[in-house]
């Protein structure tokens, strides 16, 4: 019976079972992708990511949700791998920040780790931003949200924006639209592929508060109904706020999660690509035994 290190993160999370939990396996060169893939069913959490070696990075990543789709781009299945390389002390001393790089799918991206007051935090760089077409006809969106045609606000127009991954970035009237908001998959799907756009991020920003945001996501293309905190949404929602000259120094915090009960936070900073940075706690360790 092989056995692997394998355990639990909560990302982008300031408490144990908040943020969005993501499994972590060591030592994954020798698995098949259909190991990997079964172990991620196994899991049964939104992504598991695995830890490979690289010969062109510090360390190659690669993720599979639940229903076993393989996922790329830098978000929490990415940063909860290094925070769980960096708590378990694989990272060498980190009182000074320290850069890495990951291997995620063809690119090679930088991650920052630092301990700051007692706790690990990692600053990971996003690609630069890429939009679709805006979506010429918002009925069919809203119907498929649950929501009215004018719970959609369109300035900024709701658009596909990819900074690893594209999603359908929606801005609605406002925080309480955003968790009224009951999607009907099968309809959202449709709307999805016409886009060009893997899931769709829901959100609402005000003008007074420029600086934050706040936010659901919904991702039926992968068997991902929602999720608690995703980064590979929140990087391409500050760059495109950015681009539109709606954000504030150019930075913006991303409340997500509230609605499923695991509130997360989600720091972005433009420079100009987008720049997530956030924290976690490892909430479990164990062993995998795997037939041979």
């Amino acid at each position: 019976m092989a056995e692997l290190i394998a355990g639990l993160v909560d990302v982008f999370a300031e408490t144990p079972f908040s943020g969005n939990p993501l499994a972590v396996v060591e030592g994954a060169d020798a698995l098949s992708e259909e190991q990997m893939r079964r172990i991620a069913g196994e899991f049964n959490q939104a992504e598991t990511t695995f830890l490979l070696q690289s010969t062109r990075a510090d360390w190659r990543l690669r993720s599979f949700t639940a229903a076993g789709a393989e996922v790329s781009g830098a978000g929490h299945n990415a940063l909860g791998a290094w925070l769980w390389l960096a708590e378990l002390g694989k990272l060498g001393s980190l009182e000074t920040a320290r850069t890495f790089h990951q291997e995620l799918g063809n690119d090679v991206l930088p991650i920052v780790m630092e301990r700051i007051g007692g706790r690990i935090h990692g600053r990971m760089m996003q690609s630069p931003l890429r939009l679709l077409p805006p979506l010429s006809d918002v009925a069919p969106l809203a119907a498929a949200l649950g929501l009215r045609t004018d719970d959609i606000v369109t300035t900024p127009p709701p658009r596909p924006a990819d900074t690893g991954a594209t999603h359908l970035l929606v801005r609605v009237r406002d925080a309480a639209t955003v968790d009224r908001a009951t999607p009907a998959h099968e309809a959202l799907l449709p709307v999805l592929r016409g886009a060009g756009a893997e899931g769709c991020y829901i959100y609402a920003h005000d003008p007074r508060s420029p600086e934050t945001a706040y936010a659901r996501f919904f991702n039926p293309t992968v068997g991902l109904w929602e999720d608690s905190a995703t980064g590979t949404a929140a990087g391409p929602l500050a760059a495109y706020l950015g681009q539109e000259k709606l954000l504030r120094n150019d930075t913006l915090v991303i409340e997500q999660g509230v609605k499923m009960g695991r509130r997360s936070l989600i720091n972005v900073r433009l420079t100009p690509a987008p720049e997530l940075s956030g924290a976690g706690l490892i909430v479990m360790r164990g062993t995998l035994r795997l037939p041979r």
